[in-house]
């Protein structure tokens, strides 16, 4: 099984958004068979960068998991762990855990469209990697079927929130993991419980988010704050305004030329997972281990 004890962890578009990111929507460009809509993210969008980057942190937070359980050698039958990947969106973290040395990475969306466009980019290119249209309270997958459950950016969408974890601890097996990321309510939208994201119907701080993980049977071992790293927290400080703010406040055209080089040039790299200051993080990252049964 995947232990979630974590080990150290280094610091790691024409469609204008105000700070809760799809508020204000223009027509999006087509990249495949997706439309960037402020719903979800997207790969391979320069004035998206920003914000593609910052969800992939918590992905190779998982790939490091991964990694750590996968055998050095696959063989049928040690062919590394079943990982769920539970509202995959575009696909892109499935490919990053097929590589970490996942021997099955399952993708479950509810988008039709979404597992289309999974299936000719990521499904054809590697048999470790399978999706399905699904509800994710109704998971297609038997008990105890996965070692590693991840859900990132998803756990805001949804209306049945105990549904849903109820539905990731069946399918997980006992000493498994599970990983959950979601927007930092305090950051996300200050000043309001009431989400401003029309995608959103419910947002979280840390402390709600660890209350609602524990009631629906987690043990959450640890949260991590995702926050920015020197270089962007230094060009935050230079102007004075959040940088999701900044970045929303006027569509990418109008962006000045510093700041559409600063999101063209950005990297995972530049965010941090950190323990402390868990309420001026950006997103959370709850780390949580299925207990086994009596």
């Amino acid at each position: 099984m995947i232990s979630s004890e974590p080990e150290p962890t280094p610091p790691t578009s024409p469609a204008p958004r105000t700070v809760a990111r799809g508020v204000t929507t223009h027509v999006a460009p087509r990249r495949d068979a997706l439309v960037l809509t402020g719903e979800r993210t997207l790969p391979g969008i320069p004035d998206e960068r920003y914000w593609f980057a910052r969800h992939v942190v918590a992905y190779e937070y998982a790939a490091t998991l991964v990694a750590r359980h996968a055998p050095t050698s696959p063989a049928p039958q040690h062919p590394g762990p079943t990982v769920l990947d539970a509202g995959c969106g575009e696909g892109y973290g499935l490919a990053m855990l097929a590589e970490a040395g996942a021997g099955r990475v399952v993708g479950v969306d509810l988008d039709a469209t979404v597992v289309a466009h999974v299936e000719a980019t990521y499904v054809v290119t590697d048999p470790r990697i399978e999706v399905a249209a699904a509800e994710l309270m109704t998971l297609p997958l038997a008990d105890d079927a996965v070692d590693l459950t991840v859900s990132f950016q998803v756990i805001e969408h949804l209306h049945d929130i105990p549904g849903y974890l109820a539905s990731l601890r069946r399918v997980t097996a006992p000493d498994g993991a599970v990983l959950i990321a979601t927007p930092n309510r305090l950051t996300f939208t200050p000043d309001s419980e009431v989400p401003v994201n029309p995608f959103h119907t419910r947002e979280f701080t840390a402390a709600e988010l660890t209350d609602e993980l524990t009631r629906a049977g987690f043990v959450v071992e640890e949260v991590l704050g995702l926050h920015h790293g020197e270089r962007l927290a230094a060009v935050e400080a230079q102007r004075g305004t959040a940088l999701p703010e900044l970045l929303g406040a006027t569509a990418p055209e109008h962006w000045d030329a510093d700041l559409r080089e600063l999101v063209h040039a950005t990297e995972p790299d530049g965010f941090m997972l950190r323990t402390d200051d868990l309420d001026a993080s950006l997103d959370l990252l709850a780390v949580c281990r299925i207990a086994p049964g009596p």
